[in-house]
Protein backbone atom coordinates (compact mmCIF):
# COMPACT_ATOMS: atom_id res chain seq x y z
CA UNK A 1 0.00 0.00 0.00
CA UNK A 2 1.66 3.16 -1.01
CA UNK A 3 0.31 6.25 1.25
CA UNK A 4 0.66 9.84 -0.90
CA UNK A 5 0.80 12.22 2.42
CA UNK A 6 1.79 11.39 6.01
CA UNK A 7 -1.48 11.33 8.57
CA UNK A 8 -1.82 13.56 11.38
CA UNK A 9 -3.92 11.69 13.60
CA UNK A 10 -5.37 13.98 16.34
CA UNK A 11 -6.66 11.23 18.68
CA UNK A 12 -5.00 10.48 22.32
CA UNK A 13 -6.83 7.23 22.25
CA UNK A 14 -4.30 4.33 21.88
CA UNK A 15 -7.39 1.94 20.07
CA UNK A 16 -7.32 4.26 16.97
CA UNK A 17 -3.32 3.52 17.07
CA UNK A 18 -3.27 0.67 16.99
CA UNK A 19 -5.44 -0.11 14.49
CA UNK A 20 -3.51 2.34 12.17
CA UNK A 21 -0.17 0.82 13.21
CA UNK A 22 -1.88 -2.66 12.09
CA UNK A 23 -3.11 -0.93 8.69
CA UNK A 24 0.11 -0.48 8.21
CA UNK A 25 -0.02 3.12 8.19
CA UNK A 26 2.60 6.21 8.09
CA UNK A 27 1.29 8.72 10.72
CA UNK A 28 2.13 10.79 14.10
CA UNK A 29 -0.14 11.33 16.46
CA UNK A 30 -1.18 14.53 18.44
CA UNK A 31 -3.91 14.99 21.01
CA UNK A 32 -6.61 18.08 20.98
CA UNK A 33 -8.34 19.33 23.67
CA UNK A 34 -12.02 20.75 22.30
CA UNK A 35 -15.78 21.14 24.11
CA UNK A 36 -17.23 17.75 23.69
CA UNK A 37 -20.53 19.61 24.10
CA UNK A 38 -22.69 18.94 21.14
CA UNK A 39 -24.63 21.64 18.64
CA UNK A 40 -26.37 18.78 17.12
CA UNK A 41 -29.43 16.58 17.97
CA UNK A 42 -28.66 13.83 15.95
CA UNK A 43 -26.54 10.91 16.92
CA UNK A 44 -24.65 10.62 14.05
CA UNK A 45 -24.38 14.63 13.48
CA UNK A 46 -23.30 14.82 16.57
CA UNK A 47 -20.49 12.31 15.86
CA UNK A 48 -19.67 13.96 13.25
CA UNK A 49 -19.43 17.37 14.25
CA UNK A 50 -16.88 16.37 17.04
CA UNK A 51 -14.80 14.42 15.13
CA UNK A 52 -14.85 18.05 12.89
CA UNK A 53 -14.07 20.03 15.45
CA UNK A 54 -10.98 18.23 16.79
CA UNK A 55 -9.74 18.10 13.19
CA UNK A 56 -10.28 22.18 12.96
CA UNK A 57 -7.96 22.23 16.26
CA UNK A 58 -5.58 20.29 15.24
CA UNK A 59 -5.30 22.06 11.66
CA UNK A 60 -4.95 25.51 13.84
CA UNK A 61 -2.86 23.37 16.43
CA UNK A 62 0.14 22.49 14.18
CA UNK A 63 -0.33 24.95 10.99
CA UNK A 64 -1.47 28.33 11.43
CA UNK A 65 -1.63 29.92 9.07
CA UNK A 66 0.51 27.60 6.88
CA UNK A 67 -0.09 25.17 3.83
CA UNK A 68 -0.76 21.92 5.69
CA UNK A 69 1.02 19.06 4.20
CA UNK A 70 -0.37 15.71 6.07
CA UNK A 71 -3.53 14.34 6.02
CA UNK A 72 -5.22 15.47 9.73
CA UNK A 73 -7.88 12.26 10.61
CA UNK A 74 -9.69 13.28 13.69
CA UNK A 75 -12.76 11.13 14.78
CA UNK A 76 -15.36 10.64 17.88
CA UNK A 77 -17.24 7.99 18.97
CA UNK A 78 -20.46 8.12 21.03
CA UNK A 79 -22.69 5.33 22.01
CA UNK A 80 -26.83 5.90 21.88
CA UNK A 81 -29.19 3.88 24.15
CA UNK A 82 -32.82 4.93 24.31
CA UNK A 83 -31.88 8.17 22.04
CA UNK A 84 -29.18 9.19 24.87
CA UNK A 85 -25.90 9.96 24.15
CA UNK A 86 -23.68 8.05 26.36
CA UNK A 87 -20.37 9.65 26.56
CA UNK A 88 -17.63 8.97 28.64
CA UNK A 89 -18.02 8.20 32.42
CA UNK A 90 -17.94 11.47 34.70
CA UNK A 91 -17.01 9.19 38.05
CA UNK A 92 -17.62 5.83 38.95
CA UNK A 93 -21.10 6.22 39.43
CA UNK A 94 -21.88 7.19 36.33
CA UNK A 95 -19.94 4.63 34.94
CA UNK A 96 -21.88 1.71 36.94
CA UNK A 97 -25.29 3.63 35.73
CA UNK A 98 -24.66 3.38 31.87
CA UNK A 99 -23.94 -0.37 31.75
CA UNK A 100 -27.32 -1.14 34.11
CA UNK A 101 -28.74 1.11 31.29
CA UNK A 102 -26.70 -1.12 28.51
CA UNK A 103 -27.68 -4.66 30.44
CA UNK A 104 -29.28 -6.90 28.57
CA UNK A 105 -30.16 -3.95 25.63
CA UNK A 106 -29.28 -3.37 22.02
CA UNK A 107 -27.30 0.06 21.66
CA UNK A 108 -25.70 1.79 18.76
CA UNK A 109 -21.80 2.92 18.56
CA UNK A 110 -21.31 5.88 16.22
CA UNK A 111 -18.16 6.85 15.15
CA UNK A 112 -17.65 10.17 13.46
CA UNK A 113 -14.64 10.89 11.16
CA UNK A 114 -12.65 13.86 9.27
CA UNK A 115 -10.26 13.53 6.88
CA UNK A 116 -8.61 17.03 5.55
CA UNK A 117 -6.21 16.54 3.15
CA UNK A 118 -3.62 18.79 1.69
CA UNK A 119 -5.34 19.75 -1.26
CA UNK A 120 -8.03 20.88 0.99
CA UNK A 121 -10.13 18.21 0.75
CA UNK A 122 -12.61 17.87 3.81
CA UNK A 123 -14.78 14.51 3.97
CA UNK A 124 -16.97 13.67 7.25
CA UNK A 125 -18.62 10.64 7.93
CA UNK A 126 -20.02 8.00 10.58
CA UNK A 127 -20.15 4.57 11.00
CA UNK A 128 -23.40 2.65 12.80
CA UNK A 129 -22.61 -0.40 14.59
CA UNK A 130 -25.41 -2.37 17.09
CA UNK A 131 -24.30 -4.02 20.11
CA UNK A 132 -26.22 -6.51 21.76
CA UNK A 133 -25.36 -6.83 25.94
CA UNK A 134 -26.21 -9.95 28.03
CA UNK A 135 -28.00 -9.42 30.80
CA UNK A 136 -25.43 -8.05 33.79
CA UNK A 137 -25.60 -8.57 37.08
CA UNK A 138 -24.98 -5.67 39.95
CA UNK A 139 -22.07 -7.74 40.80
CA UNK A 140 -20.46 -7.64 37.49
CA UNK A 141 -21.06 -4.44 36.85
CA UNK A 142 -19.11 -3.16 40.08
CA UNK A 143 -16.46 -5.53 39.33
CA UNK A 144 -15.68 -4.11 36.05
CA UNK A 145 -16.44 -0.70 36.82
CA UNK A 146 -13.87 -1.32 39.47
CA UNK A 147 -10.86 -2.74 36.86
CA UNK A 148 -10.64 1.17 35.72
CA UNK A 149 -11.42 0.10 32.36
CA UNK A 150 -14.51 1.99 31.54
CA UNK A 151 -13.61 5.13 32.69
CA UNK A 152 -12.14 6.80 29.50
CA UNK A 153 -14.50 5.04 26.79
CA UNK A 154 -17.92 6.21 25.69
CA UNK A 155 -20.51 4.00 27.25
CA UNK A 156 -18.57 2.94 29.98
CA UNK A 157 -16.63 -0.35 28.27
CA UNK A 158 -14.40 -1.51 25.88
CA UNK A 159 -15.29 -4.26 23.64
CA UNK A 160 -11.57 -5.09 22.82
CA UNK A 161 -10.87 -5.61 26.55
CA UNK A 162 -12.39 -6.73 29.61
CA UNK A 163 -15.45 -5.23 28.38
CA UNK A 164 -16.14 -8.00 25.52
CA UNK A 165 -17.33 -10.32 27.87
CA UNK A 166 -20.67 -8.06 28.18
CA UNK A 167 -21.34 -8.02 24.98
CA UNK A 168 -23.56 -11.04 23.28
CA UNK A 169 -23.30 -9.97 19.79
CA UNK A 170 -22.79 -7.15 17.31
CA UNK A 171 -24.22 -6.40 13.78
CA UNK A 172 -21.79 -4.30 11.97
CA UNK A 173 -17.93 -3.69 11.66
CA UNK A 174 -16.45 -4.60 15.22
CA UNK A 175 -13.12 -1.82 14.34
CA UNK A 176 -15.78 0.71 14.87
CA UNK A 177 -16.79 -0.50 18.40
CA UNK A 178 -13.32 -0.19 19.66
CA UNK A 179 -13.38 3.63 17.96
CA UNK A 180 -12.29 3.67 14.67
CA UNK A 181 -14.04 2.12 11.10
CA UNK A 182 -10.53 1.40 9.94
CA UNK A 183 -11.87 -0.85 6.51
CA UNK A 184 -14.36 2.14 5.37
CA UNK A 185 -11.38 4.93 5.83
CA UNK A 186 -9.13 3.07 3.54
CA UNK A 187 -11.26 2.77 1.21
CA UNK A 188 -12.09 6.56 1.37
CA UNK A 189 -8.36 7.11 1.49
CA UNK A 190 -7.69 5.36 -1.82
CA UNK A 191 -10.75 7.48 -3.42
CA UNK A 192 -9.25 10.62 -2.37
CA UNK A 193 -6.00 9.69 -4.00
CA UNK A 194 -4.15 9.33 -0.89
CA UNK A 195 -3.40 5.33 -0.78
CA UNK A 196 -2.97 3.40 -3.76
Amino acid sequence: MKQMHEILLASGSPRRRELFTEAGLNFEVVSVDVDETPNEKEPEKVAQELSRRKAAAAERMIYGETDRNKVIVAADTVVIHNKEVLGKPKDEADAVRMLTELSGAVHDVITGVTILTPGREEVTFSQRTRVRFRPLSEEEIRDYVATGEPMDKAGAYGIQGLGGRLVEGIDGDFNNVVGFPIDRFLAIMKVLGELA
